[in-house]
């Protein structure tokens, strides 16, 4: 296997190299590898290191490659990158200043999928040739996105993330986790790009999304509750409370929180708080928020001067790294109009109700004392009668 390797790095550096250089080289006839291959993780679009040490002499050549690929060259004191593959053009470098100390690693900068695989380091000085062995792996995990959607009748709840791997992504409703066949993915023209959705019409009241990227070692959880309706009347304000509960979220992640009002299709954005800056943003002059309750994290949203166009659904979105929290509460504007043709109405229908139990009490009370008055009269013919058959049996007797 040593041998292998020496023949390999011989075959690589010599067509490379001329010279002194060539010579120490083949000259070196101590071969430490490394006793385990080094596993290095790295997020797209960031830069990496990956690692590579040696015993330090004043003669170094150094090559990384990957597979075929020549991805950075080191002699004569500087770097040659004359045969360096054109995918790693600009984006390699090695320590200069921390050579003669050993370190021969390569940064790797704007990292793509493509830079995934397995990557060598030959290091050779003038007594010694170093092989280690680097395995890199690309992973993305882009904050995911809850999204509560209106279409025609149905809700629906979409959970967004760009990943890789694929992420596994579950649903669970009342802490029951919601089967395969009831979710969806929608497909999307980025390949990274995962969109999975539920419809949530029905009685279920909140809805939970957990994802999770198993090489990033990353999760994200996105909760939806949906509140009890709310009947206001025209030119009332009305109140919609949206807490944050320290049990979802660590107070000391920053996050945003939204206030919208969801429509068919689209959602008006109404105002926003970002907890870094601690500021506010209001796109509707009659919306307000209290300051003091903010600080007690309690995000209550008012709206002034109500009108019958506003009802409808008003969601709330508070949003971190980790986690989201929608809340969705359903308000429904009554005209003045109709609140007092209503009230009116109502006292109407009352008064009807009390005066049927009135006119039913009265008759029979009625009945009653006409059933009594029939039970006297009765009593009093028979007794009459009695006095009559009594007068007739017995006429002298009545004559004394």
């Amino acid at each position: 296997m040593k041998v292998q390797a020496v023949l390999s790095i011989i075959l690589i550096l010599v067509p490379s190299l001329s010279g002194f250089h060539d010579t120490f080289l083949l000259a070196s006839p101590n071969l430490i590898t490394a006793d385990e291959e080094q596993i290095v993780i790295g997020r797209l679009g960031e830069d990496i290191i990956l690692p590579c040490s040696f015993e330090s002499e004043p003669e170094i050549v150094i090559h990384w490659k990957n597979q075929d690929n020549n991805v950075h060259s080191y002699y004569k004191g500087s770097d040659h990158l004359e045969a360096q593959d054109h995918r790693y053009t600009n984006r390699t470098s090695l320590f200069h200043g921390e050579m003669h100390k050993g370190n021969a690693s390569l940064s790797l900068r704007r990292l793509s999928l493509l830079d995934e695989g397995i990557y060598l380091c030959y290091v050779g000085t003038t007594s010694r040739t170093f092989i280690n062995k680097v395995v890199l792996k690309v992973g993305a995990f882009v904050t995911p996105v809850m999204k509560y959607e209106k279409r025609n009748t149905e809700s629906f709840l979409i959970c967004c993330v760009s990943s890789y791997p694929h992420p596994h992504i579950s649903w669970k409703t009342e802490n029951t986790t919601i089967s395969e066949s009831n979710k969806g993915e929608i497909e999307t023209l980025d390949p990274l790009h995962v969109d999975s959705m539920i419809n949530i019409t029905g009685s279920n009241l909140s809805y939970e999304c957990g994802i999770e990227n198993s090489l990033l070692n990353q999760t994200w959880t996105g909760r939806w509750t949906m509140k009890d309706d709310l009947h206001k009347k025209q030119s009332e304000d009305f109140s919609l409370s949206c807490e944050l509960t320290n049990s979802i979220f660590l107070l000391a992640q920053d996050f945003i929180v939204t206030w919208s009002k969801v429509e068919r299709e689209t959602s008006s954005i109404l105002a926003y708080f970002l907890s870094s800056s601690q500021n506010t943003t209001i796109y509707e002059p009659r919306v307000s928020w209290n300051k003091e309750r903010i600080n007690q994290s309690d995000f209550f949203l008012t709206l002034k001067d109500l009108r019958v166009s506003d009802s409808g659904e008003y969601l709330c979105n508070i949003s971190s790294s980790k986690y989201t929290l929608l809340t969705t509460q359903t308000l429904h504007v009554v005209e003045q109009s109709q609140s007092r043709t209503w009230i009116i109405t109502l006292s109407l229908v009352i008064f009807v109700f009390l005066a049927i139990c009135i006119f039913c009490m009265f008759k029979r009370y009625n009945c009653s004392r006409r059933e009594r008055s029939s039970v006297y009269t009765e009593r009093a013919n028979t007794a009459d009668a009695e006095e009559s058959k009594a007068f007739t049996e017995h006429p002298a007797s009545s004559g004394k």
